[in-house]
C-alpha cells in the first residue's frame, strides 16, 4: 500500500520553482561534451526574434526530460517568419545553443536571425546569392544563425565548437554564428 501524499504541484509550477532557485555552475570547455550528454540538471534557452519581435526565455529540459510545452514554444519561435511554417526543431541544435550560452557565462538572449527555413524560403534566399546552401540544415530544423551583443563571433563559435557535436560557421561580415547538429565541421563565411 502506498501512503505517499502528492504535493499538487504541476510540472509548470515545478519548472517555475526550479527556475527561481536553480544555481548551476557553467561547465568549462574541458567538460563540454559531458554537458551535452546530460550533465546539467536544467537546460534553458533565451532568444529574441528581431523579425517578429518575439522573446523566448524557457527551461526546456529538466533531469533528462525535455518539456513538451517548452519544446513547442521553441519550435514556434524558430519558425520560418516569412511563411509562418514551424517544424520540430532538432533538439540537439537547441542543446548546443544552450550549452554554448552556459560556456560563455551569459544569460543574454540570442538574437535569432534564422532558425527553420522552408524549402521555398531557402530557394528564394539562394537565388538572391546570399550564400545559402542548397541542402541547408535550416530546412530540416537542424540549424540556427545567431548573434549576441555581449560576445563576438569568435567567442560564440569557440563555445559551440567545444561540444564537437555539429557544424559551426563564423560569418564575420554579417556578424553571426551558424550552429547546427549536422556533421562536425567549421568554416568561415
Amino acid at each position: 500500500m502506498d501512503n505517499t501524499k502528492t504535493s499538487g504541484l504541476t510540472r509548470r509550477g515545478l519548472l517555475g520553482a526550479l527556475a527561481a532557485t536553480a544555481i548551476t555552475a557553467a561547465p568549462t570547455f574541458a567538460n563540454a561534451q559531458g554537458f551535452l550528454r546530460g550533465a546539467g540538471d536544467i537546460r534553458r534557452i533565451a532568444m529574441y526574434n528581431g523579425r517578429t519581435g518575439e522573446t523566448l526565455d524557457t527551461i526546456y529540459w529538466i533531469e533528462g526530460e525535455y518539456i513538451a510545452e517548452a519544446v513547442r514554444e521553441i519550435n514556434m519561435h524558430m519558425r520560418d517568419w516569412r511563411t509562418g511554417e514551424a517544424v520540430q526543431m532538432d533538439l540537439r541544435t537547441i542543446d548546443i545553443m544552450s550549452g554554448a550560452a552556459r560556456l560563455m557565462e551569459t544569460t543574454e538572449p540570442y538574437l535569432l536571425l534564422s532558425g527553420y527555413r522552408s524549402p521555398a524560403t531557402n530557394a528564394m534566399l539562394g537565388q538572391r546569392g546570399a550564400g545559402v546552401a542548397r541542402e541547408s540544415l535550416h530546412m530540416r530544423g537542424q540549424a540556427a544563425d545567431l548573434r549576441l551583443r555581449s560576445r563576438n563571433i569568435s567567442q560564440m563559435a569557440s563555445a559551440a565548437a567545444a561540444f564537437n557535436a555539429g557544424g559551426v560557421g563564423r560569418y564575420g561580415g554579417s556578424n553571426f554564428v551558424h550552429m547546427d547538429c549536422g556533421p562536425v565541421r567549421t568554416w568561415r563565411g
